[in-house]
Formats: C-alpha cells, sequence, structure tokens
C-alpha cells in the first residue's frame, strides 16, 4: 500500500478503528522490536534495545522536528543540533543541580528549545537559502562552544552521574537504569508517538498549508496574503521544541554528557535522515532516521571501515532514489519533472534556451 492509498484509507476510519490501530502498532514496536531474535539479525554485535533507545529513537525524534523546518517550510537548518543540546543541557542541569524530576525538566527542556529557536528564527529569518545555512550553521557552532566555555554546565567536561527518569516499583518493564534500556526504548516511543500526532495535526491545519505554500514558493505565499515570516519562525520553535525533546531524552538515559555528543556531525546526520527518507513526509523521515542511526551499528564488524560503507550506502541511495526513499507526492513529482527535462534543461538558463 502507498503512503497516498494508506493516507485515504486512514482518513476514512472512525476514531475507535484509530485508536485501535495505532495501540496496536506501539504494542508491535514495543514488544516485537527489542526482543531477542530480532536483535540478532539487525545488530548482532551491539545492545539492540541500547540502540533502538539512545540512536534510533533520539534520531527520529530530532528528524521529525528537522521536518517541519526542512521538509514543510522549505528552511535549510544547518545548526539543529544547537536545539538538542538545549534539551540535554536543561536535563543535566535541574536534575543534578535541582533534583528535579524527569517529568518536570521534560517540558521545560521542551519550552526552553523553542525559546531558542525563536531567538535564532527572529533575526535571521528574512533570510533566504545559503544565507539562512550558514546562519544556522553558526549558530549551532556557538551553542558548542558555548558549553564548552562556560562553567556552570561543567566546561569540557560536560555532567556526569545523571539520574534516570523515575521507576515504578516491582513494574519491570517501567524500571530504569543501565541495564536493561527497553524501558528507555517504550519512553521514547512514546514521545515519537506524541510528536507524530502534534505534526500530523499542524500539517492538515491552517499553519501546514502556510508552511506548503511558503516552501513552494515565498513571494507568491506573501503577496496572496500569508504572513510567511510569522509562519517561518513558527516552524523555527515547533521544530527546536521536538529537537529539544530528543536531547533530554537523550541525557535522560546517558550517565554522562558534554559538548562533543552535540557536535556539527549531528546535525548533518539528521538533514541526510530527512532527506534520505523524503523531505516533507512524515513517515519518510521516520525511516530515513531509522537507516542512518541503524546502518553504522549494522556495519560495526568493519571496525574502522564501517564510516566509508556508511558513507557509500547513503551515495548510493541517492544516485538510484534522488527524492528518497519514502517521499511525499509532491516531491517524487518534482523530482519526475526535474529527470525528464533531462541535463539540458537543468544546465541550460531560460533566457539562452529562448534565443536559441
Amino acid at each position: 500500500m502507498t503512503s497516498g492509498r494508506f493516507s485515504r484509507f486512514w482518513a476514512t476510519q472512525p476514531l475507535w478503528s484509530k485508536a485501535i490501530l495505532v495501540a496496536a502498532l506501539f504494542a508491535v514496536l514495543a514488544i516485537v522490536v527489542p526482543s531477542g531474535p530480532v536483535a540478532r539479525i539487525m545488530t548482532p554485535q551491539s545492545d539492540w534495545p541500547n540502540v533502538l533507545s539512545e540512536d534510533i529513537g533520539v534520531y527520529t525524534l530530532m528528524a521529525i522536528g528537522l521536518n517541519v523546518v526542512v521538509g514543510q517550510a522549505g528552511m535549510l537548518d544547518l545548526g539543529y543540533v544547537a536545539f538538542y543540546a538545549v534539551g540535554g543541557y536543561s536535563f543535566g542541569i535541574l536534575a543534578t543541580r535541582d533534583h528535579l524530576d524527569f517529568w518536570l525538566i521534560l517540558p521545560i527542556g521542551i519550552v526552553a528549545a523553542a525559546i531558542a529557536g525563536l531567538v535564532l528564527g527572529a533575526p535571521t529569518l528574512r533570510l533566504r537559502g545559503d544565507y539562512l545555512a550558514i546562519v544556522t550553521l553558526g549558530f549551532g557552532l556557538i551553542i558548542s562552544q558555548t558549553a564548552t566555555n562556560l562553567k556552570f554546565d561543567g566546561g569540557a567536561q560536560g555532567i556526569s552521574a545523571l539520574p534516570h527518569p523515575p521507576s515504578i516499583d516491582h513494574i519491570k518493564a517501567l524500571t530504569y537504569g543501565v541495564i536493561d534500556y527497553k524501558p528507555y526504548w517504550y519512553l521514547v516511543l512514546l514521545g515519537i508517538f506524541v510528536a507524530v500526532w502534534v505534526v500530523r495535526r499542524l500539517e492538515r491545519s491552517r499553519v501546514g498549508r502556510a508552511w506548503i505554500a511558503i516552501r513552494e514558493d515565498e513571494d507568491v505565499a506573501e503577496l496572496m496574503g500569508v504572513p510567511t515570516y510569522r509562519f517561518r519562525l513558527w516552524a523555527f520553535a515547533i521544530g527546536a521544541a521536538v529537537g529539544g525533546a530528543g536531547g533530554v531524552y537523550f541525557a535522560a538515559q546517558a550517565n554522562h554528557i558534554d559538548p562533543t555528543l552535540f557536535s556539527y556531525q549531528v546535525s548533518i546526520l539528521v538533514v541526510a535522515a530527512v532527506v534520505l527518507g523524503g523531505s516533507g513526509n512524515l513517515f519518510g523521515v521516520i525511516l530515513g532516521a531509522f537507516m542512518v542511526a541503524w546502518l553504522p551499528e549494522r556495519f560495526r564488524g568493519f571496525d574502522e571501515y564501517r564510516v566509508l560503507v556508511f558513507g557509500i550506502a547513503l551515495v548510493v541511495m541517492m544516485i538510484f532514489r534522488p527524492e528518497g526513499v519514502l517521499p511525499s507526492r509532491r516531491r517524487r513529482s518534482e523530482m519526475t519533472e526535474a529527470s525528464g527535462q533531462g541535463l539540458s534543461a537543468a544546465l541550460v538558463p531560460p533566457d539562452l534556451e529562448a534565443d536559441a
């Protein structure tokens, strides 16, 4: 079933049917996916529940947030790791110094990351294209260097002895420690479901339609009465909030965080996940995040060559599937039209073609 047919099928289902399907999907992902037989196939040389919770789950959350900025609103953000760092350090500081509970820190981290998105977006979102990408890249580097140089956040040494989320006695699935990572997978999976629900609701609202109009042609959208600056700012804030949630989830299952964990490479990998999966398609970017986080662990047996193998796999995918694994219908039609025009149409300026 294609994504378009599934969307039509889903739209015709009553609320109770949707609730049953979502609960069944959550049960499969929570019970079957982290099981032993699946682990032996997916990551024979790594702890599969750990990979699920710390890598795949967190990267999926960040890809969902970045897709709002890149895939929906059409803005290239190369400093997305900054919001991830804001969420992570919010948990580290509030949990170790103020001894706040995970469930109290989570909304604080989300709001702090959203405010960081507003602070970045307010003076810079009038820029477009490469200029905006350069500014966001600089913002990500500024956050990383700030975390390294400040003292109250541990500086280059980071923050150690991070507490875990509160456990519920006598319930193994909700007992958080350092041996069994399945509870963390259940926790981040719940966050992914909530993020998907919120983003899907936004996509189908007036806000989502405004984002699509801005992505297609910002000048035309503004002429048609769309307040482009405000909606671009909304996209940045919402994307940053989801990235902040990813940072909180990551720090909650880590024993230690430091600035090296929030490097520029993380931003590039999340952008790769969005492009690889299919920019603009929510379920496509989830698949892209899974591939970006899983492939290096699957190739762990290659030791120092696994990054090379991972890079080759991404290059091959972009050659044979440039629109992404699961692109949106609009993105697929754009790529098909571009390929149908041929190389000359892409290289020869329109005015020269007219003169010819």
